[in-house]
């Protein structure tokens, strides 16, 4: 009997999950309640309602935007730390400021022309965006050096959830809450340093409301974003849709703007 006990106890321990493996297994599990295949097939994105920015936790400002995504070929092999996105961000009713990023540069885009956006601001986009959990299941999924970590089980605003720290080869992490029945991403957790005062900063993103955006692909309508326990930025769409076929134009600057020196 006791040789029987050994036995099973032994297999279920060669049975039993690393902690790499569950994180990998939890990882597919939330891109499969994105929409798997279909979520890997969104070649843009457009998201439209009310963004609201905050400083000390006071409302700093407002204002109608539209938010543009076109995801760029991955090279094969794919580069880690190479940014595969074009951005456009455009507020107003009518669109008249918009923020567009490139792979690597990014300008601000008013009547008056294209100013070059502090180096500052846009490595903080650059690295936010590659440490996005929905970037990271669109393009990142498959780079070499990623690794995917269970890291156990919370309650967090009365819902549980799976924890999940993903790694880069440039020790880049980010930890991911996966709900624990939905298997959908509910909030993400990383920390920068401030490149001023060399203090570790916590950088947190809550997401909310999903819905069907187009064939199955699931999208959080509400994104909030904290820094270090204070909230600043959120975004309430109103409509997002994927696959529009998004334009040229708002991915490049027009030949003809006038290109503004950098602030001073």
């Amino acid at each position: 009997m006791k040789f029987l006990l050994l036995l099973l106890l032994s297999y279920s321990l060669a049975c039993a999950e690393t902690s790499q493996e569950k994180g990998r297994r939890i990882i597919a599990e939330a891109l499969a309640a994105l929409g798997g295949d279909r979520f890997l097939a969104m070649k843009d994105r457009l998201e439209a309602g009310r963004a609201y920015s905050f400083y000390r936790e006071e409302l700093s400002g407002l204002a109608r935007a539209r938010i543009y995504t076109r995801y760029l070929s991955v090279p094969d092999p794919p580069v880690p730390g190479a940014l595969c996105v074009r951005e456009r961000q455009s507020f107003g009713k009518e669109e008249d400021y918009a923020v567009l990023f490139d792979e690597s540069k990014a300008w601000s885009i008013t009547f008056r022309g294209a100013r070059p956006i502090d180096p500052e601001r846009l490595e903080r986009y650059q690295d936010t965006t590659l440490r996005n959990v929905f970037y990271i299941l669109r393009q990142r999924r498959n780079e070499k050096g990623l690794i995917f970590e269970f890291r156990g089980t919370e309650i967090v605003d009365n819902q549980p959830v799976e924890l999940v720290d993903i790694t880069d080869s440039e020790n880049r992490v980010v930890t991911v809450y996966v709900h624990y029945s939905t298997r959908l991403p509910l909030r993400q957790v990383f920390h920068r340093r401030d490149p001023k005062t060399r203090i570790r900063r916590e950088e947190l993103t809550v997401y909310s409301k999903y819905r069907d955006v187009g064939g199955g692909v699931q999208w959080p309508f509400v994104v909030q974003r904290e820094r270090d326990g204070e909230k600043i930025y959120s975004m309430f769409s109103e409509s997002v849709s994927v696959n529009q076929n998004l334009g040229d134009e708002l991915f490049t600057l027009p030949a003809n703007i006038k290109v503004l020196p950098p602030a001073r």
